[in-house]
């Protein structure tokens, strides 16, 4: 940015909304940690003259060799996209803004849990948050949502809700960061939790800082600096700032972090940091860093996304990444399928400007 082209908070909410959906939809096609790994993804994209990606992935090469797509790359890839495909990663921002337009920011743990059991259909969700949903029919209450029966406590799901948090308390990092612990604790812990918190903080940071780099920092601030999560994203920003390339840093923290999977919530913290870091501002560079980055590639990039969006406004992402959604949300969440993204971003506007928003509990 420039000076005199700062964008008002209007333009980064919707660039935020933006950012999410255009991230997500570009790292869906390639999402299996597993078997997209950093070096496979890019081998695709050269099998597809597609690198340096600066767009949507491109259809499979007739006989390229790589593994399949997921099945839903028909309506996620260049050419092919009308309208944002359906996905959690959108559909936990969608559900994050009824909480708060229900319940208002002092929302508690439980209201939380009786909105997904009101709007969220249980085959739309995945690891902890189907753990903790299951444990809601049977009549559990939380914190025991999070942790009966459920090994995936510390995976990714927890910081992939969290934007709405960070998008209705711009600039002020450790306020987002309050209500994000609270909905994540309905099914996770440890730094399942911290991913939350610190995803909300950092969207809420790049409201006001002059860096991506600094907002990074500010983020850090919310999550106990012993954790696991607080020293891998340092680790990142030290490797960074000694000036090793990005390849070479994904490639030093994937050894480091290795054994945890490719959806537990550290190693792809890790990743969306070096893509923030190296992207260095601008939205195209972020999100496609972070998806070739591999490990959870739609999330990943969702939350780069956000993150970017936010940072630069929307009027500053190219129109290859928003005109193809055609300004509307595909959603599981009962009531709001085929929902205006601008619609969705201005009732989020409003709760950003609307002060202490209408709460029904404590919290």
């Amino acid at each position: 940015m420039t000076q005199g082209t700062v964008p008002d908070l209007a333009d980064r909410v919707l660039g935020g909304w933006l950012g999410r959906i255009a991230g997500n939809m570009l790292g869906k096609p390639v999402e299996q940690g597993e078997v997209w790994t950093r070096d496979r993804i890019d081998r695709y994209l050269r099998q597809a003259s597609a690198l340096p990606l600066t767009d949507y992935l491109p259809e499979p090469v007739a006989g390229g060799d790589g593994p399949a797509l997921r099945p839903e790359w028909r309506s996620c890839v260049r050419g092919r996209i009308h309208g944002s495909c359906r996905d959690d990663d959108i559909d936990y921002a969608v559900l994050g803004l009824e909480l708060l337009e229900t319940h208002g920011s002092g929302f508690s743990t439980e209201q939380v849990g009786d909105l997904w059991l009101l709007r969220l259909p249980y085959l739309q969700t995945f690891t902890a948050e189907r753990a903790a949903y299951r444990n809601l029919v049977d009549g559990l209450k939380p914190p025991l949502t999070a942790t009966y029966d459920n090994p995936y406590q510390e995976w990714i799901g927890a910081l992939i809700r969290a934007d709405i948090h960070g998008w209705t308390h711009p600039g002020a990092p450790r306020r987002a960061a309050l209500p994000a612990r609270r909905d994540a604790v309905l099914s996770h812990t440890g730094n399942g939790v911290y991913g939350a918190m610190w995803a909300a903080a950092l969207i809420s940071a790049a409201f006001t800082a002059p860096t991506v780099r600094q907002a990074v920092e500010e983020a850090l601030a919310v999550v106990p600096a012993s954790s696991r999560l607080a020293r891998t994203v340092r680790r990142v920003v030290s490797l960074y700032e000694t000036g090793l390339d990005w390849e070479s840093t994904l490639t030093t923290v994937s050894e480091e972090t290795a054994g945890l999977g490719w959806i537990h919530t550290v190693p792809n913290a890790a990743v969306l940091t070096a893509g923030l870091l190296y992207g260095e501002g601008d939205f195209t560079r972020t999100i496609t860093l972070t998806v070739r980055g591999g490990l959870d590639t739609d999330s990943n990039g969702a939350t780069a996304g956000s993150v970017a969006g936010v940072f630069g406004g929307a009027a500053a992402i190219p129109a290859q990444w928003t005109d193809p959604l055609e300004d509307t949300v595909r959603s599981a969440v009962f009531g709001f399928d085929g929902a205006r993204i601008t619609e969705l971003a201005e009732r989020t506007l409003r709760l950003a400007v609307g002060g202490e928003q209408r709460s029904n509990s404590p919290g």
